[in-house]
């Protein structure tokens, strides 16, 4: 492994990338986890993230960011044109370094619900990193509960092509993942969004309704679109192989 600036070794060689003392970069995550690290953008320096970009890319490893800020943004986009191979999902949400993720999944497919149009950004998060994965997505928006004979024509669609676990995105009262948990042979994943205003809202109603419903259901925190994706895609993940050890010492 190369190493950079006053970087240290792993103890397991080749399983760590060290970017100087900015970053370890957890390479055995894929084989270990069955998902790739994702770059958190906010709290970064620009600086920074570009040299974690910079070095991921030089290692011929690929990479996803999430939640890049204006400024973060505008940096991969002026280093996509010179330097790096760079591109933007879901409206900016998400930047994807090109380059193997490391990590392999079988075919399948996961269901995207939302409850109302504004739910729809963090949704494309999901459907972003999903979909790079190479996992399968279904997706309807804005059949929240406000209109229950929306949803049921919306279920018999994504039902068809039997989707193996469901997120459902909700704001406000965050009512929906519990009625789809009632409906679907599936997991359902809720995921509330800072949809909603007053007493309860940024998303904080939707996420204690979420937490008592009567239906079977799993509960990720606000906004957290990227988390949820990444238990999705979990399902799917194809075991891989324990590296070697290196062994010490010469033959004789």
């Amino acid at each position: 492994m190369t190493r950079t600036g006053n970087s240290m070794g792993s103890r397991r060689p080749g399983r760590t990338l060290t970017v100087g003392r900015l970053a370890r970069i957890d390479r055995d995550r894929p084989r270990r986890v069955g998902v790739p690290e994702v770059i958190l953008g906010e709290g970064k320096q620009v600086g920074h993230l570009l040299q974690i970009l910079r070095r991921l890319h030089a290692a011929g490893t690929g990479a996803l960011v999430s939640r890049p800020t204006a400024t973060q943004q505008r940096a991969m986009a002026s280093a996509a044109r010179s330097s790096l191979p760079l591109r933007s999902l879901a409206a900016g949400r998400v930047w994807r370094l090109e380059g193997p993720l490391g990590a392999q999944y079988r075919p399948g497919k996961v269901a995207v619900v939302t409850a109302g149009t504004s739910d729809i950004p963090l949704a494309d998060e999901a459907v972003a990193i999903l979909t790079e994965l190479g996992v399968g997505v279904g997706v309807v928006h804005d059949v929240g509960v406000a209109g229950l004979h929306r949803l049921l024509t919306a279920l018999r669609k994504l039902e068809r092509h039997r989707p193996e676990l469901y997120l459902v995105f909700a704001g406000r009262e965050g009512a929906l993942p519990t009625v789809v948990a009632g409906l679907v042979h599936a997991p359902v994943v809720g995921v509330p969004t800072s949809v909603g205003y007053g007493r309860g809202g940024r998303g904080e109603a939707a996420l204690n309704a979420m937490l008592q419903s009567c239906a079977p259901l799993a509960v990720v925190n606000i906004d957290a679109a990227v988390p949820a994706a990444l238990f999705a895609a979990q399902r799917f993940a194809v075991p891989l192989p324990r590296p070697r050890a290196r062994r010490s010492g010469s033959r004789r």
